[in-house]
């Protein structure tokens, strides 16, 4: 059943190391890059109902897109398919699948009643000639046929591999235009994959840093609508924010939420001197965590809320810390030659992304959370603004090209360092914030 697929997995991972937990599904952790991606098919889904042919070729479409865009998994083209998918209840022809080398079959079936759009799906374990799991049902409007068809994929990404999927997600971000030395920026989100970009502000004032909330119905972002940077949270279902207050003079940036979505962290310069506070978004009551004479700056939340890391100059280069939440003593994790700026905790705790500045160039790397076992991804001209799937399993950031024509776009990367993509967008962009699954 499951066991073989996840075999077939194990076996195609360079150094993995499988653990069983307690009454629990097998869990993978991938540290290296996939030899050899796993082959299966998925066939046009089944139409149960007058109109939703297009549909179910569009669906199937998105499910695939989305598995290979993994670099997991390899469709094997529907031209060289021996069966045809003709009910979702007929018996399933394993010698033909096996005859392609498909070693999991994915089979579905769409019907549309008006507005109502119902979507059923399959995952079979060929060589092993067996269903993965029971099969599952999603109903919704033919307007989220696209969410619904991530849905589908997450399950079979989650059925395979043991780990969680994160293709229902959303990303925030700064979409940019106009040249590069009068670039306009506003905010918008989208599907993970590009899709569905709707745009939060206008271009009238600068907008950096969006960061999504833990629940994704808000947006923090920093603006210069004021004339001094001030954080604004902004309300992604009705499109309206307020500024986080702070004094007249005072410049507040690099914003993130807690885990608990209550409490947001940030940096704040008063005078020269720029320190780590955090607000209550309700009572709007600021602490202060740091009161070090340096720059200390891109606070980010461990998934559990007990402690913080940062990045900061105290040791005389730009490094990065941790210290506890309430503040406290802070312990440096970097050590390698260069610098090291923007680190955001994984979702799983185990891992810190950051960038990296040396020699030239710039790198997008992880890190254990004691500093050990530093790999480094990414190398180009400008990469940095590491954010993270809400798996733990591919990072998103910013990639800028050199040139009075250069222009920035959002790449992916799993923490392999493997399957690097650039993500689509409408134009260049930057600065992006991956929200939690819908």
């Amino acid at each position: 059943m499951m066991t073989r697929l996840l075999t077939l997995i194990a076996a195609l991972v360079a150094l993995a190391f499988p653990a069983t937990a307690q009454n629990g599904p097998l869990r993978i952790e991938i540290t290296e890059g996939v030899v050899e991606p796993l082959p299966y098919a998925v066939p046009d889904f089944v139409t149960e109902s007058g109109g939703s042919g297009e549909m179910a070729a569009q669906l199937a479409r998105v499910v695939a897109d989305d598995l290979t865009g993994t670099g997991l998994f390899r469709e094997i083209p529907r031209d060289a398919h021996i069966s045809q998918v003709t009910s979702f209840a007929s018996p399933v022809q394993f010698a033909d699948w096996k005859a392609i080398n498909a070693q999991a079959l994915i089979t579905g079936a769409v019907a549309v009643n008006g507005d109502q759009l119902v979507v059923k799906f399959r995952v079979y374990d060929v060589f092993a000639g067996t269903e993965l799991g029971k099969g599952l049902q999603f109903v919704g409007t033919t307007d989220g046929w696209r969410r619904m068809a991530h849905k589908v994929a997450d399950a079979v990404y989650s059925r395979i591999t043991g780990e969680g999927g994160y293709f229902d997600s959303r990303v925030v971000f700064v979409s940019e235009t106009g040249p590069k030395d009068e670039r306009l920026k506003r905010l918008a989100v989208m599907d993970y994959d590009g899709a569905n970009v709707q745009y939060l502000t206008d271009s009238s004032s600068i907008v950096l840093a969006p960061r999504f909330s833990p629940s994704g119905d808000r947006v923090l972002y920093t603006s210069y609508e004021t004339g001094f940077p001030r954080i604004h949270v902004l309300d992604v279902g009705n499109v309206q924010s307020t500024i986080l207050e702070n004094r007249d003079g005072d410049m507040s940036f690099a914003p993130r939420f807690a885990p608990d979505g209550r409490t947001v962290i940030f940096s704040l310069t008063k005078g020269s001197n720029t320190d780590i506070f955090t607000m209550d978004i309700n009572s709007r009551q600021t602490t202060q965590l740091t009161t070090t004479p340096s720059i200390e700056t891109a606070p980010s939340y461990s998934p559990d809320g007990r402690s913080i890391v940062f990045e900061s100059d105290r040791s005389g280069t730009q490094q990065l810390y941790i210290m506890p939440a309430g503040g406290g003593e802070a312990q440096r994790i970097s050590f390698g030659p260069g610098r090291y700026g923007t680190p955001v905790w994984s979702p799983r705790g185990d891992l810190i992304a950051f960038t990296k500045q040396n020699g030239g160039r710039f790198h997008i790397g992880v890190m254990r959370t004691d500093g050990s076992e530093e790999r480094l991804l990414t190398a180009s001209f400008l990469d940095e603004g590491p954010t993270w799937a809400p798996n733990g399993r591919v990072i998103m950031f910013t990639r800028e090209t050199q040139g009075a024509s250069g222009e920035a776009s959002l790449y992916s990367v799993d923490i392999s360092g493997r399957n690097l993509k650039k993500v689509r967008t409408p134009g260049a962009a930057s600065d992006p914030s991956w929200g939690p699954l819908q």
